[in-house]
């Protein structure tokens, strides 16, 4: 079961012309949800400051399923697929009130010293907690995860 981070209602802003939900909207929810995870692993502002770490966005690649019109609730889950010493290979899923998947965004996440601007291992207490979060269930990885975007062609 994914790791539910934040819940918030669709603000009039993020509505476009179509009556719906914007995409670069999408996208600020998930960026909101990259920084809900950060402080659930312990890198909020204080914990950013006192292991001089941070986290990174280095891929996304968003699926939009359905359209979402002002005023609905979304809510924001992760999972980890995969992690290694400095990244997280993350899916989330923005879901309605009735658990409804309205897009999801695969993200690949590194690790960074803040003092030195570069990729870092993950500290120990952050790597722990890495570690704690909901994982795929075996034989279940996520319809939208590892796609390619293209044109199928018909022979």
């Amino acid at each position: 079961m994914a790791l539910s981070l934040l819940t918030r209602p669709v603000l009039p802003a993020w509505v476009d012309y179509n009556g719906h939900m914007n995409d670069a909207a999408y996208a600020l929810v998930f960026s909101h949800g990259v920084e809900a995870l950060m402080a659930h692993l312990g890198l909020d502002e204080h914990g950013r400051c006192a292991h001089e770490y941070t986290i990174f966005t280095l891929e996304t690649h968003l699926c939009y399923l359905q359209q979402v019109e002002e005023g609905a609730r979304v809510h924001c889950n992760v999972l980890l697929l995969a992690s290694d010493a400095k990244r997280l290979h993350v899916f989330f899923t923005l879901t309605d009130d009735k658990g409804e998947r309205l897009a999801t965004s695969e993200q690949m996440l590194m690790g960074i010293d803040t003092r030195t601007g570069r990729a870092a291992a993950l500290p120990g207490e952050i790597a722990a907690r890495v570690a704690r979060l909901p994982g795929v269930e075996s034989g279940h990885w996520p319809d939208q995860a590892g796609r390619r975007i293209g044109i199928r062609r018909r022979s």
